[in-house]
C-alpha cells in the first residue's frame, strides 16, 4: 500500500472531538553521575524512564524522545485503524507495529509503520487499505510532522 502524506487538508478530516485539547507530559530531570541524559517522563499515572538516544551515548535500557515519536506515530495510527475497524463491523483479535524512524543527524526524514493485524475472519483486502488509508489521514500527529509517514501493512 506505501501510503505517505507530509501534510493533510481539511477537508480530509474528521473532527474527532469538534473542540481543541490541551495535552501534558512532564519531564523531571535530576543529575545522575552515571548518566546526566537520565529523566523520567510523567504521563497521566504513568511514569517512563529516559534517557537520549544510545547513539548520543544515552542509557539503551531507557526509550528516548526518538523512539517516543515513533511510538507516538504508531500508536496515533492504531487507534483510527481499530475505531475504523469497529465501525465496519471488523473483529481484530490482535495489532502489533514494528515501527521505524529515519533520522539523518539532524531531522527525521520518514517514518514507516509497519502494522500486522489478525482478525476473526478473514477482511477484504480493499477494505483494509481503505481503513489504512482513513486512519493515516485522521491521525493528528501524522498531521503534525513535517517528514513523510508510510504505512507498510503486512
Amino acid at each position: 500500500m506505501g501510503t505517505s502524506r507530509t501534510a493533510q487538508t481539511s477537508s480530509a478530516r474528521e473532527p474527532a472531538t469538534g473542540r481543541e485539547t490541551t495535552h501534558h507530559a512532564r519531564i523531571v530531570w535530576s543529575a545522575d553521575k552515571r548518566d546526566l541524559r537520565a529523566h523520567t517522563v510523567q504521563l497521566a499515572e504513568q511514569t517512563l524512564l529516559a534517557s537520549s538516544a544510545p547513539a548520543l551515548s544515552g542509557d539503551p535500557a531507557r526509550a528516548d524522545p526518538e523512539e517516543m515519536l515513533v511510538a507516538s506515530l504508531s500508536g496515533c495510527h492504531m487507534l483510527w485503524f481499530l475505531d475504523l475497524a469497529r465501525r465496519e463491523r471488523l473483529r481484530v483479535t490482535s495489532y502489533e507495529d514494528e515501527g521505524e524512524g529515519t533520522l539523518d543527524g539532524v531531522r527525521f526524514t520518514r517514518v514507516v509503520l509497519r502494522p500486522r493485524i489478525a482478525f476473526e475472519s478473514d477482511p477484504d483486502p480493499e477494505l483494509l487499505e481503505r481503513l489504512h488509508h482513513r486512519a493515516h489521514e485522521l491521525c493528528f500527529i501524522a498531521n503534525s510532522v513535517n517528514f513523510p509517514v508510510e504505512v507498510d501493512p503486512r
